[in-house]
Order: C-alpha cells, then structure tokens, then sequence
C-alpha cells in the first residue's frame, strides 16, 4: 500500500471557495517577502484525479503505464502510485527515481527499444523484466544482460495523422516479425507481447483500429511460434486540452471496439497503455515574472507603440516545447492580476531570460500594458516541460517540488466498487497540516 503524505510532498488541501490563483497569490507575496521573482509552477492534483476517472470510465480495459518522461515530478509518480497505475521507463535513471519512489518492478515496463547494455544491466539486477524491442541486434543485447526478460515486440504503425510521429524511429515492420520473433525463439527468450504508439497529437480514430489489428496478426505468428503471448501495449500519445477536448471519447470508442473484436474479454490477454501528457498537461500552472520591458515602435510607422517584455522562463527553460513539441507548439500567457476591460492591448512580444534570440515565447500578442515585476500565468504547461528544461546561461530552473505548491482538491470517492486500478479505498484526511491520498493501511505514512 501507498499514502500521499501532504507534508513530504508539498501539498495543500483547498477549503471550500479557495482557488489555484489564491494560492498563486500566496505564493508570489512569500517571493516578494524575500526578495525573489523566480518562476514557479503550481500542480493541481485534482486535475490529475479527474483525468484517472476519465481514463476508467472510457478505457475501463486499458490500465494506464504512465510514460516518466513527460513529467518526472516526484509529486507526479506518488500520485500516480497512489492511484493504482504502472510506469513507462525509458532510461536507467528512470527506472532509478521510480523504484526510489516506491514503485515496484512489476509496475514497471521498460518501453525502450534501443538500451543500452549497462542499462538492460541494472534492469536485471532490480527485477524489471518487461522490455520493448524491435530488432535482432536488441535481442542479442537482451540475452547477454538479461535472459529472463519478459520481451514486448513494438512494431512500426502508421502514423501518418499524428502531429508527432515515431514509426520512422521505432518499431519493426511487419515484414520483419517474423523473422524477429525466430530469433527471439533460437535465442531462449521469452516473448509475452506487442507494442505500439501511433505517435502524439493523433488526429484520425483509425489509427488505432488498424494497429490493433496489426497487433492481433503479430499475436497468432507468436503464438505458432510457441510463445505464450498475453500482453498488448497500445502506447500513448493520448491528450485532452484545445483540439482534442473531445476526441478522446471519440478515440476511445474505436479502441474498445477494436479490442473487443481482436482481444475480446476472457482471451487472456492484459491491455496497457503509456499515457504520459494525458495525465499531466492541464495539471500544471507556470508562473513567470517580467523582468525587464522596451517600448518599440510600431513597423508600420503608426502612432501605435508595440512592447517588448523579458521574463524569467523561456525555450530552453520550461517552454521548450514551442521549439521541440508539434503536439503544443502555442503558449498564451495571461495576467496575474485583474485586468479591466477597458485597458488598451498592444502588439507583444515575449522574450525568454537567455542570450539567445531563440528564445521568443510569443510573438504579435496583443494583451494589456505589462510593468517590471508583474506576473504572467501560463496554463497547461504539465506535458515535456519541468522533464526537459536546462539552466542555460545559469538561469534557474522553475521549481516544482519543495518551493512550489502541489493542490489537492476536495474530491468525491471514487464509482462504488472500485477506486482506481487497485480497487482499494481512497480517502481524505484533513485535520490540521495532515492530508494523505490514502490507498491501503489504516494508518497514514509518507512514501
């Protein structure tokens, strides 16, 4: 069993009428009280919880793997463990922070296809031995540094209406299992299942339906081979803000139907998925600071002034996903404070910390007048970017555990019969600075 502890986690147990911005304000006047305007985000566990009922009403099959490099907050994974879900690593030091954290090895799939040999290594030594492959020279790899792997086949699928598309890099074409799966078989190995990932920012249902199609071909060739197949990762790639607010029950109705025929209840065969931004994009808010603004004038030499505003994040901070992410690809920054309708908007332009001039935020924004010391809030901002920001030109990463404050709403109990995938209690205590996210024992202890 595994308790949410508010006191190790940072976590605040909103009281009826308080919002996200109150503790923004809260926030911000403790920054001013010691002189600091670093950025900071702000994580809204509830937001969390709701997309794991959504998850369950819509995929009640699929259990959810979340995929640690979308966001590696350890706020993130104890929630996450509390709720009953497994992880999706991709690195040694992945698979490291996730067993730190309390997870067990058996909640964890190693879904790289390309590891390197001391990292197969270290998985073997620590009992994670569910792993993704996709070519002869990964299972040569596999039955030097870990023979008693349990092996997951990803195959290439087609991609082609996802805004981020991975099957040029991963997976095997279908052409090849065959031959994959003889050698896995000449080898020793152990085969259990497929995988797949029809890519982030999916845009077509079908996808999906033809994948798990392919999956259930790769299956029977297994299965006359003689392995004993028995799990299905359908991947990630699954999102819920702007253009795909509605498209996961759409998406989700084609998977079950696709599963029902190919994978029907009672086959024996497990589903998962990798849901990484699914679970974490609307979940963060960042909070940046104007350091520094220009009035410019106008290019079309109009009476018009247009502004120029520095803040303390940026590209090669927490908003690298203008750069390196299609799937969100377009920040809008908004005002802390109140703002009056009847203010004047300007043509803006956002500027990231650094030296660089790479690093714009924004461009052509119109928004009201901004002042040197003013905050600017950024929604959505969970998915690729605390797991992939650097401290370029020595410019301090937005913190997301001990100085920033993780929000636990008040929260229903989960449908009767069953809180998650655990299918154990979850309960909320609040008396005082004790709050647990509670899903075993009687007696609340941090992970």
């Amino acid at each position: 069993s595994r308790i949410l502890s508010l006191d190790s986690n940072n976590v605040e147990i909103l009281e009826d009428g308080k919002t996200i911005n109150d503790v923004i304000d809260g926030k911000i006047k403790e920054l001013s009280a010691v002189d600091n305007e670093e950025p900071f985000y702000v994580l809204s566990l509830d937001s969390m919880l709701k997309r794991h009922l959504r998850w369950l009403t819509n995929l009640p099959r699929v259990k959810p793997f979340y995929a640690m490099k979308c966001n590696n907050t350890p706020t993130v994974v104890r929630m996450l463990m509390a709720l009953g879900t497994g992880f999706d690593c991709a690195s040694k030091a992945e698979i490291q922070l996730a067993l730190s954290l309390g997870v067990t090895p058996d909640k964890i799939i190693y879904a790289h296809t390309t590891k390197p040999m001391s990292h197969i290594r270290y998985a073997c030594n620590h009992r994670v031995d569910v792993m993704t492959f996709d070519s002869e020279g990964e299972l040569l790899k596999i039955s030097l540094c870990h023979p008693q792997a349990k092996l997951v086949l990803r195959i290439a699928v087609d991609d082609s209406k996802s805004l981020v598309r991975l099957s040029s890099k991963f997976g095997a074409r279908m052409s090849s299992v065959g031959k994959l799966l003889e050698q896995a078989g000449e080898l020793g190995l152990e085969v259990i299942g497929v995988s797949f990932h029809v890519g982030s920012g999916c845009t077509g249902s079908l996808a999906y339906k033809q994948a798990i199609a392919d999956a259930r071909y790769v299956f029977d060739v297994a299965s006359l081979l003689g392995f004993q197949m028995r799990l299905l990762d359908i991947g990630g790639g699954f999102s819920g803000i702007g253009d795909f607010q509605e498209k996961f029950e759409e998406f989700s109705e084609v998977i079950n139907a696709a599963l029902d025929k190919y994978f029907p209840p009672g086959s024996g065969v497990e589903v998962i998925a990798e849901p990484g931004r699914y679970y974490v994009e609307s979940a963060f808010t960042l909070a940046v600071n104007v350091v520094a603004k220009r009035v410019v004038a106008d290019e079309r030499n109009s009476p018009d002034k247009a502004m120029m505003y520095y803040i303390n994040d940026g590209v090669y901070g927490s908003m690298s996903c203008i750069t390196f992410d299609p799937a969100h690809s377009k920040l809008e920054p908004y005002l802390h404070r109140a703002v009056d309708s009847s203010e004047p908007t300007y043509p803006s332009v956002i500027w990231g910390p650094t030296c660089d001039s790479i690093d714009k935020v924004t461009e052509n924004y119109w928004m009201p007048e901004l002042h040197v010391g003013e905050w600017l809030l950024i929604d959505n901002m969970g998915a690729y970017s605390v797991s992939v920001s650097t401290d370029f030109n020595s410019f301090e990463r937005a913190p997301r555990s001990h100085s920033a404050w993780m929000i636990l709403h008040y929260f229903d109990h989960f449908p009767p019969g069953h809180c998650g995938s655990t299918g154990k209690k979850v309960e909320k205590y609040s008396e005082g600075k004790a709050a647990w996210l509670q899903t075993g024992q009687d007696n609340p202890s941090a992970v």
